[in-house]
């Protein structure tokens, strides 16, 4: 692991890797490295380059992050998986590679189905937990999830458009104004950037998230510690009446909605989530 004080930022961070069931898995760690891990999963069809930095550096000011490449995507070996149970069973296998049995974790959209299906697996081993622009298996509308996803991809082609701009964000002119910010910031990143994200990529996770999308919900609500669920009130991929089914999963949850954002709400809302996150995650 990296000492502490070595790297200030994310976009600075070098790209490690681990063994851990059957393969490698590419993650970056910021932060001093006292207490809890948090632990960051990212959204579909993002490697590690798809991190919002002023989202990492603002929750690095005062904790050891790790952002994490799933199996198959980026810099991390082995076939993408397409259930959000296989991709579970893997962040478990990479936290105990690491050294860690207890964690934070941070999962945002198709993230925050696998810190989910990670707790259902390892009941306790989550702290707190965050969930930003996820819902809980079977939530509302998630089932046409991947319908959008392709539908919205293929609009931002003929518009020429990043798709980002479109699913992340809302076509007012606060959202505009967001989604050029936020696309400006993944770019800092100049030299040992992650490997491209490939369509089997996009595949295999549109297929575990309409599987996800299909299921039971499970009996969570003593699994994890304490829980912070983040929505945007426009989420078009993750309906915002999941935020509300997740607070039933999660009793005693602490919800936000931001107003007049999208998928990409905690990117549009930095400061103030960042602001948020570190106050629920303090001890």
């Amino acid at each position: 692991m990296s000492q502490q004080g070595t790297t200030q930022s994310y976009v600075d961070a070098p790209t490690r890797t681990i063994a851990a069931s059957d393969a490698r898995f590419a993650y970056r760690e910021l932060g001093p490295q006292t207490g809890l891990p948090l632990v960051l999963l990212t959204h579909l069809g993002a490697n590690l380059d798809g991190w919002d930095p002023l989202v990492i550096d603002g929750l690095a000011q005062d904790r050891h992050v790790i952002a994490v490449d799933y199996r198959g995507v980026g810099g991390s070996t082995g076939h993408v998986r397409d259930s959000i149970g296989e991709m579970a069973d893997d962040v478990l296998a990479l936290i105990q590679a690491l050294g860690h049995d207890r964690v934070d974790m941070f999962g945002l959209a198709i993230g925050g189905m696998v810190a989910q299906a990670v707790a259902e697996r390892a009941p306790r081993l989550i702290d707190r937990l965050v969930l930003a622009a996820a819902g809980p298996a079977g939530g509302p509308g998630l089932d046409a999830a991947p319908r959008v996803t392709i539908t919205t991809g293929l609009r931002a082609g003929l518009t020429l458009n990043d798709p980002k701009t479109l699913l992340f964000f809302t076509s007012t002119a606060a959202g505009k104004r967001a989604a050029r910010a936020y696309l400006a910031r993944l770019k800092e990143r100049t030299t040992g950037r992650d490997k491209p994200v490939t369509a089997g990529t996009y595949r295999a996770q549109l297929t575990a998230l309409s599987r996800w999308g299909q299921q039971t919900p499970a009996e969570l609500s003593s699994a994890v510690g304490e829980v912070f669920i983040v929505h945007g009130d426009s989420d078009r991929l993750v309906p915002p009446a999941n935020a509300a089914e997740l607070a039933r999963v999660f009793p005693g949850a602490t919800v936000t909605v931001y107003p007049d954002s999208g998928h990409g709400a905690v990117f549009q809302y930095h400061r103030e989530f960042v602001d948020a996150a570190r106050d629920f995650l303090r001890r």
